[in-house]
């Protein structure tokens, strides 16, 4: 048996009031449609054909990365004609291996759907089988409903629109998800019509079509319903992102990490902690971050594609970018940490202080008010307040490089490209533009005047 997902994402999404095809907003930090590609490789589908419309230049774009070049085909749906329709068009690309194969078909607008879930489905299928996705909803307004037989088998799926008085008392709803046979799925999509109050093609005609030629149709019934709840709007979109954070963030809380409020916490992307990771509030990890043990996280920071050591400090208001820092070193508050930059063991980075591209040894700190960028600093540095790398010419970035145990004094400048050698000192405000040897002091001052009899300048 093969499988290959049909994943329709063709709808402007009109209610979104946005320029951005309905599919590209996000929920946690990930689009939608790359929720629903996702789920679709985990089921490993050998193709995951991608039925594209409005925006579709925009679509390709955010999925041009080298994970998706071999697994999506994209498939082009002129016209909306309905969902029977869009699936049609993917027919072409189909693969014929034989009469076992299956068709899942997804929707890039219900983005959380669980492996487990649909990995169930697919075995539903198994011998021939249709199998239908179903929710049992409290509120089931405007949503096709699920027709069962007196034997408790399903017969049909009859949209709202079409729906009798009667029909419309159902509270199990179609959720659209569905796996069937690929052989009998092109069979029935040849003979689906569009005598509907929508004047549209239905994929979930072929359900009564499978009941018709005998074929036994399975329904797997759910009880999450934000598994196939589906974004029409702003504020479904809002309500997904606050299911998909919470459950974040009760994974972390089963794990052992203290979360000082869990309703204060974003994950937008992948977070792995160790042991006793303590999170303070308003703190948002984007990519994929690690925490190692003991790690605390104060409030108001934002951790992305980054690396922390065991018993690493991040105090509050600090942002950090694609850095690895080291352990037991205190970062922030209100620090500033760049891609590129590599924080060693014991490390102090304080208020005020931007890094970026730098490797700063195990013991060195910079306390308050200083940029180190395009730097190689040693061990046991020290670098003063107000501290300026001059790295950028106007053209082109130069380097610092800093031995072990030099001090560099308040208020100074160095100027790259330079070398500072071990035991180096600074003299507090200095501007420093040549190498300076090992052991040695450096001056970098002009001669200072006192101008007696001087006028301050008065405002006009």
């Amino acid at each position: 048996m093969t499988l290959e997902a049909i994943i329709l994402a063709a709808g402007k999404g009109i209610r979104m009031n946005s320029n951005k095809p309905k599919v590209l907003h996000s929920i946690g930090g990930i689009p939608m449609l790359e929720h629903v590609v996702d789920a679709a490789m985990l089921l490993e589908a050998t193709k995951v054909h991608l039925v594209v419309g409005y925006g579709a230049g925009q679509i390709k774009a955010a999925f041009s990365a080298e994970k998706y070049k071999d697994e999506i085909f994209w498939v082009t749906q002129e016209e909306q004609l309905g969902t029977g329709h869009a699936v049609r068009q993917a027919l072409p690309n189909l693969e014929y291996n034989g009469s076992d194969d299956l068709i899942i078909v997804l929707y890039g607008d219900v983005p959380l759907a669980k492996s487990t879930t649909l990995r169930e489905l697919v075995r539903l299928a198994g011998n021939s089988k249709l199998s239908v996705l179903s929710l049992v909803a409290e509120n089931p307004t405007g949503l096709g409903r699920i027709l069962r037989n007196q034997a408790g088998n399903i017969e049909a799926i009859v949209e709202e629109k079409d729906a009798t008085e009667a029909q419309r008392q159902i509270k199990e709803i179609n959720s659209g998800i569905m796996v069937a046979p690929k052989s009998k799925l092109i069979n029935w999509l040849g003979k689906i019509g569009n005598s509907n109050q929508q004047g549209e093609y239905y994929l979930t005609d072929i359900v009564a079509l499978a009941a018709i030629d005998g074929t036994e149709i399975t329904g797997l019934a759910i009880n999450d319903g934000m598994e196939v709840l589906g974004v029409n709007d702003k504020e479904q979109l809002a309500a997904l992102e606050r299911h998909y954070q919470m459950t974040k963030t009760t994974e972390l809380l089963q794990s052992g990490v203290t979360l000082r409020d869990p309703n204060r916490v974003d994950v937008r992307g992948s977070l792995s902690c160790g042991k006793d990771v303590e999170i303070d509030v308003n703190t948002i990890f984007e990519g994929e971050v690690v925490l190692g043990d003991k790690v605390v996280i104060g409030a108001n920071s934002t951790i992305k594609d980054s690396s922390i050591g065991t018993g690493t400090k991040i105090l509050t208001g600090t942002s950090i970018d694609g850095a690895t820092i080291g352990s037991n070193a205190s970062v922030g508050p209100m620090a500033r940490i760049r891609p590129g930059t590599v924080l060693k063991d014991e490390t102090k980075i304080g208020n005020f202080v931007e890094t970026k591209n730098a490797i700063i040894g195990a013991g060195s700190k910079a306390s308050h008010l200083a940029y180190i960028g395009d730097a190689e600093l040693g061990e046991s540095v020290n670098i003063g307040a107000g501290v300026i790398v001059c790295n950028y010419d106007g053209v082109n970035k130069h380097r610092t490089i800093i031995g072990n145990n030099v001090f560099v004094g308040s208020n100074s400048v160095l100027v790259a490209p330079v070398t500072l050698s071990d035991n180096a000192f600074i003299a507090a405000g200095s501007s420093i533009n040549g190498d300076v040897p090992a052991d040695n002091l450096a001056v970098g001052r002009a001669k200072q005047r006192n101008i007696p009899g001087w006028k301050r300048p008065i405002k006009k």
